[in-house]
């Protein structure tokens, strides 16, 4: 008789497809992917045009964000923001200019491409309050306590660690400190065919916990969750399009307090 054998998620394979994916998100935008980017996306779920327009438009471009909720974070000025997982800059642009010039903007992004994209979009537009670096989100490299808003928009999903996501954003907060968000979250859990498959947790569905669980994982973490928020977003591949279907794949935006 044998025994049956438990499938696992490589996560080697899944932090390569993942640079991998978002580097050609960085770099050539136009593509087509599982997911839809830029502008059009951005202004659908919600993003004022006349913010948009303060920003790089090119960090716009590789914008491939999940749902709006900047004004869940509502970031006064002078206020320490940091961006999990902040791609071309998008949301960390926003951020800076919300915060203004006695504010300061961090974005942590593990690949190359996005950072470099980042870092030379800020020094062109002059958005010096904004700066990146290289790591994960589950260790953002910032001293705790420092930050008084964190964000993130469609990453948190891409972990295999989401407890530890939650628990570093929580360290980096001040007490009191806020947790905005959007992220992709299911009706009811992935079966293990979904959940080990690295090419559809890079597509930002296979990683994707049910929506109960997710909330219930940021409360462990220290968190008051105050807003949730379903959000108008779908993925364009007829692969991903079809897990949507049988899951209840979608997007949430949510509002959450360090206790």
């Amino acid at each position: 008789m044998t025994t049956p054998t438990t499938r696992r998620l490589d996560t080697t394979d899944l932090v390569a497809r993942v640079k991998a994916m978002y580097e050609e998100v960085a770099l050539t935008p136009e593509r087509e992917f599982h997911f839809e980017t830029g502008r059009r996306l951005a202004e659908h779920l919600g993003y004022p045009a006349s913010d948009l327009d303060a920003i790089p438009p090119e960090a716009i471009d590789s914008f491939a964000g999940v749902g709006y909720f900047l004004d869940l974070a509502a970031i006064s000025p002078g206020e320490v923001v940091l961006d999990l997982g902040s791609g071309s800059g998008t949301d960390s642009f926003l951020a800076a200019v919300a915060a203004g010039p006695a504010g300061a903007v961090v974005g942590v992004d593990m690949t190359p491409a996005q950072l470099a994209k980042a870092t030379r979009l800020a020094a062109t537009a002059g958005l010096v309050n904004a700066s990146f670096l290289e790591g994960y989100i589950e260790h953002p490299p910032v001293v705790t306590g420092s930050v008084d808003v964190v964000i993130s928009n469609g990453v948190v999903n891409l972990s295999p660690d989401k407890p530890a996501v939650f628990r570093a954003a929580a360290a980096a907060l001040r007490p009191g400190g806020r947790l905005a968000l959007a992220d992709i979250v299911t009706a009811t859990p992935l079966p293990e065919g979904v959940t080990c498959d690295a090419a559809l947790w890079a597509a930002c569905i296979g990683g994707a916990a049910q929506r109960d669980d997710y909330l219930t994982m940021i409360d462990a973490a220290g968190f008051a969750v105050e807003t949730v928020r379903d959000n108008d977003y779908r993925f364009v591949s007829e692969r991903a399009a079809g897990a949507t279907a049988t899951y209840g794949v979608r997007s949430i935006s949510l509002l959450a307090r360090r206790r």
